[in-house]
């Protein structure tokens, strides 16, 4: 089975779509290769023009929660690295994740939060999908959003 035949997959087991414009603000671009290497700005979980998954977690939003909205910021990420490359197929490796949890003032599981992204990059890619991560506590994040993830990918030439 092909990786973006399990992308889709993963989108309706998540019940979102992830066609159509990925809506991105300010003066930046969201993808940017340079040679064999792909670098994804931040994402938050955005489907359509709403962020899906808000507030701080450990108070409003609770782990599984959490772990929801870093997987659809992966899956945002990799909607880019699809549009960009024709296919997830030709994704070598994810080198790197960093994923940002809007942390109330006692939770200390941001690593499980960034388990949901890591999990399905490699339920997606495969072998590919592994990769190495930093999971971060924040006090804040764009537009309320209670994840945010960027990654650094690598591509078959």
């Amino acid at each position: 089975m092909s990786a973006d035949t399990r992308f889709q997959e993963a989108a309706s087991a998540l019940g979102y779509s992830f066609e159509g414009e990925l809506k991105v603000g300010g003066n930046y671009v969201p993808l940017l290769r340079d040679g064999t290497t792909l670098y994804i700005s931040g994402q938050v979980p955005r489907v359509g023009s709403s962020v899906v998954v808000t507030g701080r977690v450990g108070e409003a939003v609770s782990l599984a929660q959490a772990q929801v909205a870093a997987k659809v910021c992966a899956m945002r990420a990799l909607a880019l690295l699809q549009r960009e490359l024709g296919s997830l197929d030709k994704v070598r490796q994810i080198l790197r994740v960093t994923v940002y949890t809007l942390s109330s003032s006692g939770f200390t599981q941001q690593s499980e939060v960034a388990d949901g992204a890591s999990e399905l990059l490699h339920s997606v890619l495969g072998e590919a999908g592994k990769h190495t991560r930093t999971s971060v506590g924040v006090y804040q994040l764009p537009k309320n959003a209670s994840v945010e993830l960027d990654l650094i990918a690598s591509v078959k030439v």
